[in-house]
């Protein structure tokens, strides 16, 4: 077993373990990926503000997300076809996350449906909604996500339509793996996830296969998810969808101040600050760049999460400086799943608490209640304001 130290050592695991179309998947983004590496980069330029001889004993990482208790303000972020990364992996990663104490999220596009997970965790997990045209089966899996106890809806709106993401165009992407001369290859090399899929019988997308209507296999269910994504959604279907789930409800997508106005004119519980891991609009601004603007926006009118770029506690530490009440990881867990599975999954965790922990105490604080911008060292033009149809 290697030492691991960080999620980089999790990352060079997943990509020697898993076929290259799932490991792609996971770590690309759409067109030129541009917003993709800004999620990272811009995360670099923020500076720690280093603090000695103050008191670093007794220190605190747990707060509340959307009124859930938790170790950390971490939170597993929905990821589709997880359970292709590792054999079984939704379930995998919702026991990770329910023995660490932070919030699994569990995706639409899962291989394992919110019935598997349900049954093999005992903690509720969120769900979280892509909103189809078959408005019989968006209220069928909202009546599930209710039956399985999942403790809020998390619904994205920032994937109406499909940004084109080149990589899974050219592997040929499908769940399972269509078995063509390059792929065949490629799997005689991973052996591990080889052994792993042959043991499990969740090699579909679990929610949708059997659910919606003439979805059978696999051929049904790429024509029907390719025409599927509702590109008329708008603040009165998702005023519906919040009707009929009836519980709490996390927005999921935004990254411009005014829909955050809007979001919390609505009501949300809680909105997630997210470019979608730049998987979406390629050329938008980085999460944490729109992080403060949004947040200065609603004030403390809604909870404010962020998603998209962290790969470490330090990362946690500046989103929470800038004003997030809670962040989401996707990559960073997904790494350790396809590394390593469960366990996987929990190194990626303790990395992160551990990068928190220590770099909070490193700056002279023991609760994370009490971070604020104060603790970063910003650059000049970092937090400018870009104008809407005019020059800078």
């Amino acid at each position: 077993m290697p030492v691991i130290t960080c999620i980089d050592d999790l990352k060079r695991m997943h990509r020697a373990r898993t076929p290259k179309m799932f490991y792609d998947y996971a770590e690309s983004g759409s067109y030129t990926e541009q917003t993709f590496r800004d999620n990272t980069t811009d995360f670099a330029q923020l500076k720690l503000r280093q603090k000695v001889a103050v008191d670093m004993s007794d220190r605190r990482l747990s707060r509340q997300m959307a009124g859930q208790a938790v170790t950390m303000p971490v939170a597993l972020a929905p990821v589709g076809m997880t359970g292709m990364q590792h054999a079984d992996g939704e379930i995998h990663a919702a026991r990770a996350a329910e023995k660490f104490g932070v919030p699994f999220c569990l995706s639409t596009m899962s291989i394992c449906s919110i019935e598997d997970v349900a049954a093999h965790t005992t903690a509720p997990f969120m769900f979280q909604l892509y909103v189809m045209k078959d408005q019989d089966f968006v209220a069928a899996i909202i009546e599930r996500a209710k039956a399985a106890n999942c403790s809020a809806l998390v619904l994205t709106l920032d994937l109406q339509i499909l940004g084109q993401r080149h990589k899974d165009l050219k592997n040929g992407l499908s769940a399972p793996p269509k078995m063509t001369l390059p792929t065949m290859l490629d799997l005689s090399t991973r052996w591990r996830w080889g052994m792993g899929m042959l043991k499990t019988k969740r090699r579909f997308f679990g929610n949708i296969v059997g659910h919606a209507k003439g979805v059978g296999d696999t051929s049904s269910l790429m024509s029907w998810t390719a025409e599927q994504f509702d590109e008329r959604l708008d603040w009165d279907k998702i005023a519906r969808i919040r009707d009929m789930w009836g519980g709490k409800l996390i927005l999921k997508g935004i990254l411009d101040p005014e829909d955050a106005r809007m979001a919390a004119d609505f009501g949300a519980d809680a909105i997630i600050v997210s470019n979608h891991g730049g998987r979406q609009l390629d050329g938008a601004l980085s999460s944490i760049r729109m992080l403060p603007h949004i947040v200065k926006a609603v004030g403390d009118r809604v909870e404010v999460h962020m998603d998209s770029g962290i790969r470490s506690g330090q990362d946690v530490l500046k989103a929470l400086a800038l004003g997030a009440h809670g962040t989401w990881i996707g990559r960073a867990w997904l790494h350790g799943l396809g590394a390593m599975g469960e366990a996987g999954v929990t190194r990626a965790l303790e990395i992160i608490r551990k990068e928190l922990d220590i770099s909070m105490a490193l700056c002279g604080e023991r609760d994370l209640n009490y971070i604020g911008p104060e603790h970063l060292l910003i650059p000049r033009d970092f937090l400018d304001e870009y104008q809407i149809g005019q020059p800078a």
